[in-house]
């Protein structure tokens, strides 16, 4: 089962949120509509910054767990390179 690793943040270099799905399109809306996660809703983390897909959901999960364990600026790093806005 295909899984995405993704992060969500509040604004530019804002308060970020690290997660892991298996479908980004439903998951997203849920985040927006307050569904997603106590976190997301009460810090208004609700723009998709940085995502990537595996064809795993075990190595999704890994990466996610990975990515929490990073220090803050390597985090923004990794946003900024592909999402420099």
């Amino acid at each position: 089962m295909t899984g995405y690793a993704y992060m969500t943040a509040s604004q530019k270099r804002g308060t970020i949120y690290i997660g892991v799905t298996n479908d980004l399109g439903r998951r997203m809306p849920e985040h927006r509509s307050g569904e997603g996660s106590r976190f997301t809703s009460r810090y208004g983390v609700q723009r998709l910054v940085w995502y990537e897909e595996h064809f795993d959901i075990r190595v999704a999960t890994q990466r996610e767990k990975s990515l929490k364990r990073w220090p803050r600026q390597w985090k923004i790093e990794l946003i900024e390179k592909s999402n420099p806005e």
